[in-house]
């Protein structure tokens, strides 16, 4: 009777743990918001507070160079027989602005394929000053017979960029991975013309 009595006390107390164990999780939301406001922590987050009597406005990214514009001209070289192109030839984004384009993938070849993508850019100083956030060029990709793909390349330029830069171009190269490269181009040399009677 005794081993009884203590076995429902334990569950009692388990439960009583339990019970404000879910309490704490479920007021730590509040909390962590309480916190921020007084600290100004999560600054970015004040922005999505409804006041009463407030006209709602969005708070201004100070990072955005909205003095000038940059065009960012998008480029793609398949490697092979794949369909491969940006959805966009070119868009005009402030520095400091997030901004995204969508590339366009298919595999049109009757077998399936691993391709990965490699960028470039000219000119070649604003690949230090072209951040990218999202894109397909970080992984390797499997596609099956007449698969189509659409891939977000998510992307901010830094404010720091050279001001005499008005243009990048961001180019793909899209190579199947493991397959063999075609060599690039090779210019042809002209041959030496022969004069009459030599």
């Amino acid at each position: 009777m005794g081993l009884k009595r203590e076995n429902f006390r334990m569950v009692g107390k388990l439960g009583v743990i339990v019970l404000g164990m879910f309490a704490f999780g479920y007021a730590l939301v509040p909390i962590y918001r309480a916190i921020c406001e007084m600290t100004g922590i999560n600054i970015l987050a004040l922005g999505d507070r409804q006041i009463p009597g407030a006209t709602p406005r969005m708070s201004a990214n100070t990072q955005v160079d909205t003095s000038r514009s940059v065009t960012v001209e998008f480029d793609a070289n398949a490697r092979g027989p794949w369909m491969f192109k940006p959805a966009v030839r070119s868009l005009k984004v402030h520095p400091g602005e997030l901004a995204t384009v969508i590339y366009e993938f298919q595999n049109v070849q009757d077998r399936t394929m691993s391709a990965q993508a490699i960028p470039s850019y000219a000119p070649s100083q604003a690949g230090a000053h072209f951040n990218k956030l999202e894109c397909f060029c970080f992984s390797q990709y499997t596609l099956a017979p007449g698969e189509k793909k659409q891939w977000p390349v998510a992307f901010v330029i830094d404010p720091k960029l050279s001001k005499d830069v008005n243009t990048i171009t961001l180019s793909y190269t899209f190579f199947e991975v493991g397959g063999k490269t075609p060599p690039a181009p090779v210019a042809a040399v002209p041959l030496p013309r022969l004069e009459p009677g030599a």
